[in-house]
């Protein structure tokens, strides 16, 4: 991660002072709340692709650097309002902000959070990124509800829960790629062409993200080892265990979904690996992963666009 930053080392300097800048108000609760989880460390794999899709494009501006902050912003506020609803009180490696500061401020800096991401783009005055990143932000918290809607239900076929991850997770990766191109003034073809290779990387990274919940390092991922089943989450790797495991496998998931309860985490994760779900979800992952990296051969070859692949292999090759 560290080469990958380096070739937009200053740009993404930039967005991390653009990001300081804009969490100033003069009501301290926001600014404790909101530097608390901006402070908390996190890839900033989201800025980090805006960046690198116009360096990719062979335009970087200043233009890039507020749509990447922003992107930031739609993201961090997301982060809020799931540990809300999550109640979750682990987030990388330290209380989550709602743990910290409790519900309440937590929303209310997520909206904070969602506005001035909104603010930041009526400055950039592009329609067209304006338009796009309303829709993506609606589609979010669809996402959100059909993810709370869902909870709890064993029935949750693998369509579904790509439906999901796609609205939840996926379709930001695909606005901020879409974005910079836009900013980069890229033709259709083009923006089309990063939209689908972010939302392809964003199902990929998702993907790896719910193996990890069973087959993770709870220290390197800041997060405790199967809170997608306290919480009732129906991932693919229970999905895939639900149709392919032993009976007794299958009951023991099942209730486990139903009761929202990771009391038998260990039974759980043994069943996942042993029936092959962890391997299912990864070689599903390295299928969206594929189709990320097909799309980048239509760019010039650059230093850019192999930060990208790069970048792109690492989103499966991970342990947290």
């Amino acid at each position: 991660m560290h080469a990958i930053r380096a070739v937009v080392a200053d740009e993404f300097e930039k967005v991390n002072r653009l990001i300081v800048e804009q969490l100033r108000s003069d009501v301290d609760m926001v600014e404790n709340v909101g530097h608390y989880i901006v402070d908390a460390g996190g890839k900033r794999l989201r800025p980090l692709l805006v960046l690198l899709c116009a360096a990719a494009l062979g335009r970087s501006d200043d233009s890039h650097i507020a749509f990447a902050a922003t992107i930031e912003f739609i993201h961090t506020a997301t982060l809020l309002h799931d540990d809300v609803v999550d109640l979750s009180t682990l987030r990388r490696g330290r209380p989550t902000a709602n743990a910290e500061f409790g519900n309440a401020p937590s929303v209310l800096v997520g909206d904070f959070l969602y506005t001035r991401a909104f603010q930041l783009m009526v400055q950039l005055g592009n329609m067209d990124i304006l338009t796009h990143m309303a829709t993506t932000t609606n589609t979010i918290a669809e996402g959100e509800v059909l993810q709370l809607v869902r909870a709890g239900d064993p029935e949750v076929s693998e369509e579904q829960y790509l439906d999901v991850i796609t609205r939840k997770t996926a379709i930001l990766f695909a606005a901020a790629c879409y974005g910079a191109a836009t900013a980069s003034g890229a033709d259709d073809n083009t923006r089309e062409v990063l939209r689908a290779f972010g939302l392809h990387l964003g199902i990929a990274f998702q993907m790896v993200d719910d193996v990890l919940d069973y087959d993770g390092n709870p220290d390197s991922m800041g997060k405790n080892v199967g809170d997608d089943l306290s919480e009732g989450k129906v991932t693919l790797p229970l999905i895939y265990t639900l149709q392919s495991g032993q009976p007794e496998e299958q009951a023991l998931v099942q209730a486990a979904i139903k009761a929202r309860s990771s009391e038998h985490i260990g039974a759980i994760t043994d069943a996942v690996r042993r029936c092959g779900a962890l391997d299912y979800t990864r070689a599903r992952a390295q299928h969206y992963h594929d189709m990320a990296r097909d799309s980048l051969l239509t760019l010039p070859d650059s230093r850019a666009r192999g930060a990208l692949q790069t970048l792109t292999t690492l989103s499966i090759d991970r342990n947290y």
